[in-house]
């Protein structure tokens, strides 16, 4: 999939409203509705994004967003797959990401409040306390930026650099 500067506008148009109307992205980057819908194919196909919306959990009731640290110790490939498909499933972990560098894995939980939060990381701890050598966790106050990319900055980019 090539990203030219269309490609670029239409995905960063989209970014920052996924629900925007082909005629209104159309009109947006520039092109007919039929070439837009051509090419919003063609990403779409090459699995460059994927359309969703980003909640906001202290509007339905979960005050409080923390950002668990975990370094691991002593394990089987058994155990650490276990301990995924749990934290996978578990609906008030809202991002598991796997790490490189000081920490394992990184964590964001959502609780009601600090005596849920208790509940909710004490589960985690009890449940696989065994394996887990380090824990850092920190609430989140304010998200000023969240998985936004300027395509055609990153574009640029990378062409100056080859």
């Amino acid at each position: 999939m090539t990203l030219d500067k269309i490609n670029c506008n239409i995905l960063n148009v989209l970014q920052k409203n996924s629900r925007t109307t082909l005629t209104k992205l159309a009109k947006e980057i520039g092109l007919s509705v039929d070439s837009t819908k051509k090419r919003l194919t063609k990403l779409m196909a090459g699995e460059l994004f994927y359309s969703s919306i980003q909640m906001r959990p202290r509007h339905f009731g979960y005050e409080t967003v923390v950002d668990i640290k975990i370094k691991l110790y002593n394990y089987e490939q058994k155990e650490y797959e276990l301990m995924i498909d749990w934290l996978t499933k578990n609906p008030f972990v809202v991002e598991l990401i796997s790490l490189s560098g000081e920490w394992d894995l990184t964590i964001v939980l959502i609780a009601k409040d600090a005596l849920d939060l208790g509940v909710k990381t004490d589960q985690i701890r009890n449940k696989f306390g065994n394996i887990i050598s380090q824990w850092s966790q920190s609430i989140t106050t304010k998200v000023y930026k969240f998985e936004e990319y300027d395509m055609n900055k990153l574009i640029l980019e990378n062409k100056q650099n080859e």
